[in-house]
């Protein structure tokens, strides 16, 4: 019989983190208001899936080890080698649109990461990509605040979308 010690490991974890959440749900106050649910109430229920979920692993590990586990081998399992630049590409757009979007504006902020996610995925157009995710972007910003009034910055295309964004 096969037994994996980090399995073994991983599985207790999940029991622990279940029992400290559980621990955690308990100091909250059960009383409920108009619905009759405190706000102790789902933590406790995510909290006793984690220790099920925990408890059914561990049953594995101890027991031949985890079943239907995929293989250890990454090509076996059909996936692609990590791709460094592929990786600094995202990475890229997600500083690039953390750091715009306050001054340039959703729109120009999401276009921007929008484009550097594609050439990450590998597209060679970033002309078609910088204008697809301006359109995009438009179009989830007139959606997000004409009919959801959510405060979206506008940055320097105030003049164009409106004085609805913030």
């Amino acid at each position: 019989m096969r037994r994996s010690a980090a399995e073994i490991a991983l599985s207790l974890g999940v029991v622990a983190l279940g029992a400290g959440a559980a621990a955690v749900s308990a100091t909250l106050p059960a009383e409920g208001g108009y619905a009759g649910i405190g706000p102790n109430a789902v933590p406790a229920l995510v909290s006793a899936a984690l220790i099920l979920l925990g408890g059914w692993l561990a049953w594995e590990a101890f027991s031949g080890g985890w079943r239907n586990a995929p293989p250890d081998d990454a090509a076996a399992r059909g996936e692609h080698p990590f791709d460094p630049r592929a990786f600094a590409w995202v990475t890229a757009g997600l500083v690039v649109h953390m750091a715009a979007v306050g001054a340039a504006g959703f729109v120009l902020a999401g276009a921007a990461l929008f484009a550097c996610v594609a050439r990450g995925f590998g597209s060679r157009r970033p002309a078609r990509d910088a204008a697809l995710g301006v359109v995009l972007c438009v179009a989830l910003y007139l959606f997000f605040v004409r009919l959801l009034n959510v405060g979206l910055p506008a940055g320097w295309l105030a003049p164009l979308l409106g004085v609805a964004g913030t």
